[in-house]
């Protein structure tokens, strides 16, 4: 049977002829995330097949989610949502095959026609309170009920897109508390406490969607999706041109606290005797695609925009709130940033206000545009011999004076070229590592230097101390001088086949190399001296581990993830005593990144929880928790006074007191345009000089002051 494969680098290009045994007939629709094309069975069911795009289905992340979306929609799957039929979360292009319902989305139905009578109205109340029951009896929470995810159908609405849904007993709900779905549908908790969302938020979420399906707006109603973050947590919801036997039922499913809304059951007694005054909403029929020819979104189709963003399937209008009422939500978003008048403050506090910082200051603060138009994308940075050094695609590297933000000078690269960051070669050079074309060195001036021009033949480049190391697909390690590019040792590691390298640790001088077992059940680790190639310990480690930094005296810190790729503990490998120590984390994580200080290890999930591990207490401890509600997150930073920084896909910056653990600042989002991406990766904060270096998917790079993070 022919693979999945891609007819084309864009999205609209790819056109895979199978998922599985099914042949896919037509496209249905396309999103950011993946196409959802028509398919029938062998028994002669039509179905909706959903294709995760080639790009997102090498991100262990995106993967999770998917399975996690599978897990979810076979849980629930029934007469209220669009069962499902097959899937393959772990194929090459994961898939999920649903049963094809006809019939358009809620927000379809309302543009096109607009708002439902008052007896459409009530029967879709009836039936998506029936519909919620029964997800939630099968114990999941949906996060994400909002009018594209309703699809209207002659036996009733069915609910779809599972994608951000959580099993109530789930670990993951608990510890990860996401800040993903869409703020004009997303109940109060889901921006001021996230861990805490439960069975109430999709009841406000229906709230929500009856108004919309009523008047055409949602009951917060703005074009920035801050503001509305503002008015769901704070402000009264707006009920205008709700029929007034239903307003004071969808009131009570707005209530700001999950306790004071009712349950789908108490919806449905409520709506008892039936009093419908027609017969069942028939929607205008929708006939099967021809194909290749778009149709309205089927069963089992997703929204494929970012995971916290502004919906955009309601007409624009203008707020109806108060001029002041609006002004005043602005200003305290403007104190603290995205979500302000969200309590992000890990100390229940919000950062202190901007104006109240000391007025002397030695430095201000600047940003510079790298990228002014096009598919931008976050530089990525690094500080070199006193300046700073950024790079990226589109953007190719530039040198900008740290203190002003002026570009000394740039390097265009191939347009569609992926770099890393700069990172510090010897006797003044920085390297560059090119996707496609292994590592260049550049002089201090932009004058090009040695390169490797390993197009095809390097599968790793680690740059440690004054080597550069190679690996290959045959095993092979090769070690060059990193001021000159000349050879200095190659030749294969002792038991090793395919290696792979950590992070290199300036103070022991060691770079970890390790590799994992077929069946991901022990992992070899070899610590190399990156100069002579001399392997300085040897270690097989029992589980599927990664290196993730170094610690005191040398103990050597890897993340332990189980069969389903999530992070199940910390291992703390002691290559002095011989000794390893496996620490379980406090629940099961998606994709944590690592910073390691001394004895502690901070892990931080892509969806903003900051966790603080003592490793040095008996069996380990944790020494404290925050939800910053950051979504998408880099990697974190350590930095001297207590200071742990990272950056958020939406370009803001987040400083974190790790004596208090305490969100201590953020800088304002900085997006192009406005609209969020769903980066797979998020460049790193650099702090260097007193100073933080922050970059943002707009293209940009700014500086802030490290002294003090609550004046951002």
């Amino acid at each position: 049977m022919p693979p999945l494969r891609s007819t084309g680098a864009d999205r609209e290009a790819e056109g895979p002829e199978y998922a599985g045994e099914y042949r896919l007939q037509a496209c249905l629709g396309a999103g950011g995330m993946g196409v959802v094309h028509l398919a029938t069975s062998p028994s002669g069911l039509r179905l909706a097949v959903k294709v995760v795009h080639g790009q997102y289905a090498e991100d262990p992340e995106f993967r999770a989610r998917f399975r996690q979306e599978v897990t979810a929609a076979r849980r629930v799957s029934g007469a209220f949502t669009a069962p499902v039929v097959d899937a393959d979360p772990h194929a090459v292009r994961p898939w999920m095959a649903t049963l094809y319902v006809p019939g358009p989305t809620l927000a379809d139905q309302v543009k096109r026609n607009g708002p439902l009578s008052p007896a459409e109205l009530r029967r879709l109340t009836a039936g998506l309170a029936e519909a919620l029951r029964d997800i939630h009896r099968a114990g999941v929470v949906h996060r994400d009920l909002k009018p594209s995810n309703v699809l209207l159908t002659d036996t009733g609405p069915k609910v779809i897109d599972f994608g951000i849904s959580r099993p109530v007993d789930s670990d993951l709900h608990t510890e990860t508390g996401k800040l993903i779905g869409s703020p004009p549908f997303m109940a109060p908790e889901q921006f001021q406490r996230p861990r805490e969302v439960g069975p109430a938020a999709d009841v406000f979420a229906l709230g929500s969607v009856l108004v919309h399906a009523a008047t055409g707006h949602g009951p917060f109603d703005s074009d920035s999706p801050y503001i509305v973050a503002y008015q769901v947590v704070h402000d009264e919801p707006d009920l205008t041109g709700v029929p007034a036997d239903l307003a004071p039922l969808v009131a009570r499913c707005l209530a700001k606290e999950p306790a004071e809304r009712p349950s789908p059951a108490e919806i449905m007694a409520a709506l008892l005797p039936p009093s419908y005054e027609a017969a069942a909403f028939i929607p205008s029929q929708r006939r099967a695609p021809a194909p290749l020819l778009p149709t309205p979104r089927p069963a089992g189709s997703w929204d494929a925009d970012t995971p916290v963003r502004a919906t955009t399937e309601r007409p624009r209008r203008l707020p109806r709130r108060s001029v002041t009422a609006t002004a005043t939500a602005l200003v305290a978003l403007a104190a603290v940033g995205a979500f302000a008048a969200v309590q992000f403050g890990g100390d229940g506090t919000h950062p202190r206000d901007p104006r109240k910082a000391p007025v002397a200051k030695a430095f201000t603060g600047w940003q510079t545009l790298l990228q002014k138009e096009g598919d931008t994308v976050a530089p990525a940075c690094g500080y070199i011999a006193d300046a700073l050094f950024c790079s990226g695609r589109g953007i190719g590297i530039a040198r900008i004076d740290p203190a002003t933000g002026h570009v000394a000078w740039s390097r265009p690269t191939a347009p569609d070229e992926k770099l890393s960051a700069p990172t510090p070669l010897s006797k003044g050079l920085l390297g560059v590592v090119s996707v496609e074309h292994g590592l260049r060195a550049y002089e201090a001036d932009g004058t090009p230097g040695w390169d490797t021009n390993a197009s095809g033949r390097h599968t790793g480049v680690r740059q440690a101390g004054d080597t550069v190391l190679f690996t290959g697909g045959s095993g092979t390690v090769e070690a060059v001088d990193s001021a000159t590019g000349k050879p200095r040792w190659s030749h294969a590691l002792r038991h090793h086949s395919t290696p792979r390298f950590g992070q290199y640790s300036p103070e022991s001088g060691l770079l970890p190399v390790y590799e994992n077992s077929a069946d991901g059940t022990r992992t070899l680790v070899s610590a190399l001296r990156p100069r002579s190639g001399e392997v300085a310990w040897q270690k097989r480690l029992e589980g599927d581990l990664v290196p993730v930094g170094t610690g005191a005296d040398g103990v050597l810190f890897l993340r332990s993830t189980n069969r389903d790729s999530r992070t199940d503990a910390v291992v703390l490998y002691d290559p002095a005593k011989r000794s390893a120590r496996r620490i379980p984390v406090p629940s099961l994580m998606d994709e944590p990144r690592f910073a390691v200080r001394g004895t502690t290890v901070y892990l931080l999930t892509p969806t903003g929880q900051l966790i603080a591990l003592d490793t040095a207490a008996p069996g380990g401890r944790v020494a404290w928790e925050l939800e910053t509600a950051a979504g998408t997150v880099s990697v974190p930073v350590v930095a001297p006074g207590d200071r742990l920084y990272f950056s958020a896909s939406d370009g803001r910056l987040l400083a974190v007191d790790t004596a208090r653990g305490a969100l201590i600042g953020q800088t304002r989002p900085r997006l192009r345009d406005g609209k969020l991406g769903y980066p797979t990766t998020v460049p790193a904060p650099v702090v260097a000089a007193g100073r933080v270096f922050g970059t943002a998917p707009d293209g940009s790079v700014f500086a802030v002051d490290a002294r003090d993070p609550a004046a951002w």
